[in-house]
C-alpha cells in the first residue's frame, strides 16, 4: 500500500467495508429487537444466539423457546416483540476482503482536488491536461475502487 493509504486510520476503512457487507471478523455483542410473526434470520454472520426473550403481558422480558424455521432461521409464532442477544464475528479475514481493504484505502487516499470542483486543468505550453471528478466521488468509493466487486458475495448472510 502507498504511504498515503497506510496513513489513513484502518478503522475508517473497516467501517466502510462493514457497512457494505453482512459479515463481521471482529467479535462483538449485539442485540436485535424483532417483531413477529414469521421467519427471522440474524442479519449478520457468523452469529451465535445466546438468549431469546419475548416481551410478556407482565411488562417484562421472559425467556422464549423458538422453533427453527425451514430455512435455518427462527419461527416467531406471535407478534412479540422478541429480543435476540448474540455474539457476532470471528474467523480469519479472507484474501478477497483484504484486497478490498487495500483498494478502498488507496482510493480514499487519492487527492480529491478542490472541494466541490468538477474538473481541474493543467496547462504546460501547448499541452493541456484536464481531469474531471464527480462531487460525489467519495460516496462512490466502494464501487469505483473495485472493492465492491470483491465483497459482492458477502452482502447477505
Amino acid at each position: 500500500m502507498s504511504a498515503a493509504a497506510m496513513a489513513l486510520p484502518p478503522e475508517m476503512v473497516w467501517q466502510r467495508i462493514e457497512s457494505y457487507v453482512a459479515h463481521r471478523w471482529t467479535e462483538r455483542a449485539v442485540e436485535w429487537i424483532v417483531e413477529g410473526p414469521g421467519e427471522w434470520h440474524p442479519p449478520l454472520a457468523p452469529a451465535t444466539i445466546g438468549a431469546v426473550e419475548v416481551w410478556s403481558s407482565t411488562d417484562a422480558w421472559e425467556a422464549a423457546e423458538l422453533r427453527p424455521s425451514p430455512l435455518g432461521g427462527y419461527f416467531l409464532p406471535a407478534s412479540g416483540p422478541y429480543r435476540f442477544t448474540a455474539d457476532v464475528g470471528g474467523g480469519d479475514v479472507p484474501e478477497a476482503v483484504m484486497e478490498a481493504f487495500r483498494r478502498l484505502a488507496e482510493y480514499m487516499a487519492n487527492k480529491p482536488g478542490k472541494a466541490g470542483a468538477r474538473s481541474e486543468s493543467v496547462a504546460a505550453g501547448s499541452i493541456n491536461i484536464s481531469h474531471s471528478r464527480s462531487p460525489s466521488w467519495m460516496a462512490q468509493a466502494m464501487q469505483n475502487s473495485g472493492a465492491g466487486d470483491l465483497l459482492r458475495n458477502l452482502r447477505r448472510v
